[in-house]
């Protein structure tokens, strides 16, 4: 499972979003580096499409997707040279597939920290730029003699000089819209700032109403990627609550349905992950898939045999199956599409494998 890493400076609110999403218990407390290891747990990926199907199949279990969140140590000025935390923030930043940038903008005289969100964002980026140059300066003339010999190395070569480049003007390489041939003959520096990134901004119950000016600010400043508002407080307390207090909740505070759900899909989006879906009256159940994978890879995904017995798929969106009200409905109308080993699955589709073993 692919991990996304929460990355921010001292009480940005990083830890708190974290046991939000998670439901886990890590300590948070209102001074620097409570968090000194990473944690790791998993945050369920709230899904209407699978809570309709399951009421539509009656179904005894409903089981979620989920992604694999990591808390990682805090971040200070720095940090690229070794200060406060450094190297175990940058070695946590190293192991994880794509950053979620949490930045604070609430204002609290007892909670130490950067208040200014795009100034939290560009002291998270240039630790990560320096970082990363420091990467590509240290190996950059090994591979540049080893080039000599090798012509097939000059592409990596010529890839590093790219990056470094960049780099050095403190660009992250998320945006410096450098090809993807690029990205992928530097793949193996393994660079922070070569991982999708998505932002959330931290902001106090205050300033809800002014939510979409902040998202803007960091927005630009970002330069790509998804940015989203969140209340990360009144999120971790709703979410303690059973879900008919939630909802009163959240809705009481004009939250909606809270945005707890909406950062677990952007998530699992820049991940790389989608969802397909099977449903009966036993378990209506999303199942993880990575992006562009075929039908037959997706059913290795429920088990091993299905994939190495693979006949057909049998598929149907989600909103047609809800529409027709029931699988065997949707098969005695014609509704369901037999799709072979070259089928791409699609996000929301609903499956039943044919398979002989």
């Amino acid at each position: 499972m692919e991990h996304l890493g929460l990355v921010g400076l001292p009480n940005a609110g990083k830890t708190s979003l974290f046991n939000a999403l998670t439901g886990a218990g890590a300590p948070v407390a209102a001074h620097p580096f409570t968090t000194t290891e990473t944690s790791v747990a998993i945050a369920p990926l709230p899904d209407a499409r699978l809570d309709a199907l399951a009421v539509m199949s009656a179904s005894k279990k409903v089981v979620r997707a989920g992604v694999e969140m990591v808390d990682i140590a805090g971040l200070v000025a720095g940090a690229a040279s070794g200060e406060g935390l450094g190297n175990r923030f940058l070695a946590g930043i190293r192991e994880v597939d794509a950053l979620c940038l949490v930045l604070r903008s609430f204002e609290d005289p007892e909670v130490v920290g950067e208040h200014d969100p795009v100034a939290a964002l560009e002291i998270l980026e240039l630790e990560l730029v320096l970082a990363d140059l420091a990467t590509v300066e240290s190996q950059i003339d090994k591979r540049r003699k080893a080039a000599r010999a090798d012509k097939r190395l000059l592409a990596e070569v010529e890839a590093m000089e790219a990056a470094q480049a960049v780099l050095a003007d403190g660009t992250p390489l998320y945006r410096a819209g450098l090809d993807s041939e690029q990205a992928a003959a530097r793949a193996g520096l393994f660079l922070l700032t070569d991982k999708p990134v998505l932002a959330v901004v931290n902001v106090g119950e205050d300033q809800v109403a002014e939510a979409d000016g902040l998202v803007k600010a960091v927005a630009e400043a970002l330069g790509g990627g998804e940015v989203l508002a969140v209340s990360v407080q009144l999120e971790a307390e709703a979410a303690q609550l059973d879900p008919d207090e939630r909802a009163e909740l959240l809705t009481g505070l004009g939250l909606g349905d809270g945005a707890l759900a909406r950062v677990a899909s952007a998530a699992y989006h820049l991940l790389g992950r989608r969802v397909f879906l099977t449903t009966g009256d036993k378990e209506s159940r999303a199942w993880s898939f990575r992006a562009g994978a075929t039908a037959p890879e997706c059913a290795g995904v429920i088990h091993s045999d299905l994939a190495r017995g693979f006949i057909r798929a049998e598929v149907i969106s989600w909103d047609e199956l809800l529409a027709v009200g029931s699988w065997s409905a949707a098969k005695a109308q014609g509704k369901i599409r037999l799709e072979g080993k070259e089928y791409h699955v699609a996000d929301g589709d609903v499956l039943e494998i044919r398979f002989n073993v």
